[in-house]
């Protein structure tokens, strides 16, 4: 059955998508899930740095970049540096120089190959200031590690309240770095959106699809719909649906698409299955459907989702932020909604290629074409 607003996206012709957060892996996983990117509609990424071992220098993030251009020419690849002890603000002239376009903070252990991350944001003040002089972009995973006391005192910090908890780090950041350009990744609170909007125009925020669409009660059991940070509450996804339709520079696509093994996502029982959703082949639809959906239950007016929003948030407002040209509707696709259903898996053929499942398989979904 068509979704609501069949009729406003049908046909609707797009500039490129620009995905501003991907995990492409390495060695077969990376073989997968990297010709997958423009089937999403995008043609620029902001790839993550959290390889195994990370990305910590500019050597390795230039040989990085020249296997992923080998697979695919036609997406431009923005790379990143992994916050480390090892960064120094010689490494950020150095980053410059070379056209990287970020750095990026993990708290230590939170995440998949966050063991290196960051245990105390002021040591590298040095680090940020000589980004604020060179420009580079700074990207917060914003969620704090999970602690308690022994008894509970001190209040505890679950999955659920990682990502409220980080926030007085956010505003103190940019407190000591006002012109420091900042993103926090992945928002999937109302706090969240809230903290970026109170901040100034050198501060951010990525949203995810999945977010859009998922709630913590969608997680609990699913390993496919596991991620870091979880989903939220009901009140946080209209917060999210809110922000994207509202048109706001402040926040843009970042699918934080984290593909794994389908047989590592369906561990067997008291194995712990990976953090991480694969939506790469389906960015810029998952977004449609997101919003579709919301206006098919009621949480977003049919006036409120105009068709404006949808050039910025899906590619343009990202590119302003990091100062990349803007994509043009002759170099974009087009929309179509023809039943088209999310695949089953990707990859898988040939020895030693890898399998992974994407978000909503089976679940009907936009079709797109780019233009010739």
């Amino acid at each position: 059955m068509p979704p609501p607003l069949v009729d406003r996206f049908n046909g609707l012709e797009l500039p490129p998508s620009a995905d501003m957060h991907v995990h492409l892996r390495d060695g077969a996983m990376m073989e997968t899930v990297v010709p997958t990117i423009r089937k999403g509609g995008v043609d620029t990424v902001f790839v993550m740095p959290n390889l195994v071992p990370p990305i910590t220098t500019v050597a390795a993030a230039q040989a990085y970049k020249a296997r992923l251009q080998a697979l695919e020419p036609n997406v431009t690849f923005l790379m990143s540096l992994y916050l480390h002890p090892s960064i120094t603000p010689a490494t950020i002239i150095e980053a410059k120089a070379a056209g990287l376009a970020g750095v990026k903070s993990y708290p230590a252990g939170v995440t998949t190959n966050s063991a290196a991350g960051v245990l105390d944001y002021k040591a590298f003040y040095p680090v940020f200031a000589e980004m604020e002089r060179q420009d580079l972009v700074l990207n917060l995973h914003g969620e704090v590690p999970a602690s308690s006391g022994p008894n509970g005192e001190g209040g505890d910090i679950t999955v659920l309240n990682a990502e409220e908890r980080f926030l007085p780090t956010l505003r103190e950041l940019h407190a000591a770095f006002p012109r420091l350009r900042i993103v926090l990744e992945h928002c999937t609170t109302a706090a969240a959106v809230a903290a970026v909007r109170n901040c100034g125009p050198t501060v951010a925020a990525t949203i995810t699809p999945h977010h859009l669409i998922l709630t913590v009660d969608d997680v609990v059991g699913n390993a496919l719909h596991f991620c870091k940070p979880v989903a939220k509450l009901p009140g946080d996804r209209i917060a999210l649906l809110k922000a994207v339709v509202s048109g706001e520079p402040k926040f843009f696509l970042g699918t934080d698409s984290a593909p794994h093994a389908a047989e590592a996502k369906s561990a067997p029982a008291g194995t712990a299955a990976p953090a991480g959703v694969f939506t790469q082949p389906y960015a810029s639809q998952l977004v449609l459907d997101a919003v579709a959906g919301a206006v098919e239950r009621g949480w977003l007016s049919e006036e409120e989702v105009g068709v404006e929003w949808l050039e910025g948030f899906l590619g343009q407002a990202g590119r302003r932020f990091y100062k990349l040209p803007e994509g043009s509707r002759e170099s974009g696709f087009r929309l179509a909604w023809e039943g088209e259903r999310v695949v089953d898996v990707v990859g898988g053929e040939g020895e030693g290629a890898a399998r992974v499942v994407p978000f909503r398989k089976g679940r009907e979904t936009w079709s797109l074409r780019w233009r010739e």
